[in-house]
């Protein structure tokens, strides 16, 4: 098995958890109330800037000019793709940009950043992409696992936003990760703990979101 596939297999309770999430369900099935939307989406662009810094730090540390060429494609991609089209979401529910840029990361929110950052910074390469794997595959699996629901979603925002997951750029991308991470010759055993602890944060921050969690001080 690929070295990938050793993960996501030692993952499955985690992934079943992270698929089937309440903000995720009613997200596809267009129930989720959109002020839970807003607050993920202001959320989730601050997140998607601190994947982007850690993707760029990784392109300087990776071992050849071939996986710098894969980090920044990652970045490149996030940039173009994700964060590109949070311009026309925010848009689309009457919030902008520099609000986003204002809002205040969460708890969740900001010990993933910090731990992408940490890793990227501290660990290895593919330890670095070990730890974001698990963002962009679920969110690939959870747009193909609900897509059936999309049909019936009446919520144009929520089905555009999906759009995004279930496009060939964006599977792509997901694709472009697992191929350098089954290639690194690593042991699944020295990546499986950023694998797993990235995976956590993904269903703690469907969690915060769908709570709209807060600091509490």
């Amino acid at each position: 098995m690929r070295i990938s596939d050793i993960l996501r297999v030692r993952a499955e309770d985690l992934w079943v958890k992270d698929l089937n999430h309440p903000f995720v369900v009613e997200l596809y099935s267009g129930t989720l109330p959109l002020e839970k939307f807003k607050y993920y989406l202001l959320q989730d662009y601050n997140y998607l800037v601190g994947m982007v810094k850690a993707l760029s730090i990784l392109a300087a540390k990776a071992p050849n000019l071939d996986l710098a060429r894969v980090a920044l494609e990652l970045a490149y991609g996030t940039v173009t793709g994700e964060l590109e089209n949070y311009k026309k979401l925010l848009s689309m529910v009457g919030l902008s940009l520099s609000e986003a840029e204002k809002v205040e990361p969460n708890p969740i929110n900001v010990a993933y950043m910090n731990f992408l950052t940490a890793t990227a910074y501290q660990e290895g390469f593919y330890e670095g992409l070990a730890s974001v794997l698990p963002c962009m595959w679920t969110y690939m699996d959870i747009a193909e696992a609900h897509k059936d629901k999309l049909e019936r979603n009446t919520v144009e925002v929520y089905k555009n936003w999906a759009s995004t997951y279930l496009s060939e750029p964006y599977k792509n991308l997901v694709s472009v990760l697992r191929e350098a991470l089954d290639a690194s010759g690593k042991s699944p055993e020295s990546l499986w703990p950023f694998f797993k602890l990235a995976l956590k944060y993904e269903i703690l921050f469907w969690e915060y979101s769908y709570k709209m969690e807060k600091w509490p001080l």
